[in-house]
């Protein structure tokens, strides 16, 4: 049975650079971390990729974890997907005050799209983390606003 979310995963081309970002910007915190070198069987195969190397780290904000990985092989790729591509698109972190939040993380320079903005249930906005990563932060006004939209589709 499945219990739930535990974490996402996020490739980046310097752990240790990124980490540092998700721990001053948004106030996550390390919880563990290792790594592998080539040869190892077992992860190429989970990986899908042959010869693999990497480090990585698990962060945590809460009850979200991120495993950040820094592979040193296998030629990675920069991709910036914009929100209308494939796959997973933007993370989403909610706040008290999104207004303020906007301010302290344009000021560590988060760069993004657009001041806050919104309705009487939500207001956010979309920006970039320190790897080109969408984030967006989102304050939730009136949750039962907020989620009836869910409620009816999902009732």
């Amino acid at each position: 049975m499945i219990r739930g979310v535990h974490h996402l995963a996020i490739s980046t081309p310097d752990l240790e650079r990124f980490i540092d970002h998700y721990e001053r910007w948004f106030g996550f915190e390390r919880a563990g971390g290792g790594g592998w070198d080539p040869g190892n069987e077992r992860i190429d195969t989970m990986v899908g990729l042959k010869d693999s190397q990497a480090k990585y780290a698990m962060i945590r904000l809460g009850n979200l974890h991120i495993e950040v990985f820094e592979y040193a092989s296998n030629d990675p790729q920069d991709v910036r997907p914009r929100m209308c591509d494939r796959g997973i698109t933007h993370l989403c972190l909610y706040c008290d005050d999104v207004f303020a939040e906007y301010e302290r993380l344009k000021a560590l320079g988060m760069e993004f799209n657009c001041p806050p903005g919104g309705s009487a249930a939500t207001r956010a906005t979309y920006g970039r983390d320190c790897d080109g990563n969408v984030v967006e932060i989102l304050q939730i006004v009136d949750p039962d606003c907020a989620f009836a939209f869910e409620k009816q589709q999902f009732a």
